[in-house]
């Protein structure tokens, strides 16, 4: 009986531990969140662009605004830094933007909107994890268009701003039928901006996504996801102890990636990417690295500069 008590009080005290290792959702006083572009770092976003444009194809993409990329530097939690290429260009972004499904649920349940049972449940990690579109589709049946649009557009948020080049926006089933609800600036049916998934990970990161209850709840269901490719493919290969919480999504020339990246110290990072190009699932594999790249020199010039 002792021995079943020693073990079980180890486990619960090696949980316990992960859990205070993780540093999520990240512990800072209210007044160090910053609205994000207010955190744009010039250093960061030189060689953002510098990195990006050394390569002639991702240098054609972006000019022709085929290709939008974002990073959130949170290694310092008191100086968290941000630069992006075409962040405010909104795209269709195919199943990325089920993370405003994501957050609408969440706000919906903890208004005694929408219950919280075994299937929702089931369903939001279905729909984020494999990205299941039949899952998808019950969730906003549940919701409804102007619940989704609501929470998107509420003034805590603003995740879909129009006077703002738009942002996070789901107005159609994830399935052929159904009424439909597009955004107004492009009538896209499933859009985003770097600049608004950004913020929506900069928020979750720091607990502040409803509440700090249920953006844990929603950091559970971005994490470990079982789709292994895009951004994930090439984190898993350089740090696989790294935690990954994400969503991507890909209709024809559309690939689109985001992933709140919680390793070490110097591997703790936010990126987006969304690209129209036949190659796009390819790119965003490749842009992990470079990017990588360009959060290292960053730091490295910072150290210099206060030597």
């Amino acid at each position: 009986m002792k021995k079943i008590v020693f073990c079980l009080c180890l486990f619960f005290g090696f949980n316990l531990s992960v859990q205070s290792q993780r540093g999520l959702p990240i512990q800072v006083e209210d007044s160090k969140i910053q609205p994000l572009r207010s955190l744009r770092n010039t250093i960061l976003q030189d060689n953002l662009e510098q990195e990006l444009n050394s390569k002639p194809e991702w240098r054609r993409l972006i000019s022709q605004k085929k290709m939008s990329v974002g990073i959130v530097d949170l290694s310092n939690p008191s100086e968290v830094k941000y630069a992006s290429v075409n962040g405010n260009h909104m795209m269709y972004a195919a199943s990325l933007p089920k993370i405003a499904i994501l957050l609408s649920a969440m706000d919906a349940i903890e208004k005694g909107e929408l219950k919280e049972t075994p299937d929702v449940k089931s369903d939001m990690r279905l729909m984020i994890s494999k990205s299941d579109n039949q899952a998808s589709t019950r969730m906003i049946d549940r919701l409804g268009y102007k619940k989704i649009e609501s929470v998107m557009t509420d003034p805590k948020y603003k995740f879909y701003d129009e006077h703002d080049g738009g942002g996070l926006w789901v107005g159609k089933r994830y399935a052929s039928g159904g009424a439909t609800n597009r955004e107004p600036l492009k009538n896209l049916s499933h859009a985003a901006t770097v600049n608004q998934v950004c913020r929506y990970y900069y928020l979750l990161a720091h607990g502040k996504l409803v509440n700090e209850k249920r953006s844990k709840q929603m950091l559970d269901i971005m994490g470990n996801p079982d789709l292994h490719h895009k951004f994930v493919s090439t984190i898993e290969k350089i740090a696989p102890a790294a935690m990954l919480f994400r969503k991507s999504g890909s209709w024809q020339t559309y690939h689109s990636d985001s992933i709140l990246v919680w390793g070490n110290e110097n591997r703790r990072y936010i990126l987006v990417a969304l690209i129209d190009d036949s190659h796009g699932e390819q790119i965003i594999r490749d842009l992990v690295k470079p990017i990588e790249s360009v959060l290292k020199k960053k730091s490295n010039q910072n150290s210099i500069a206060f030597n």
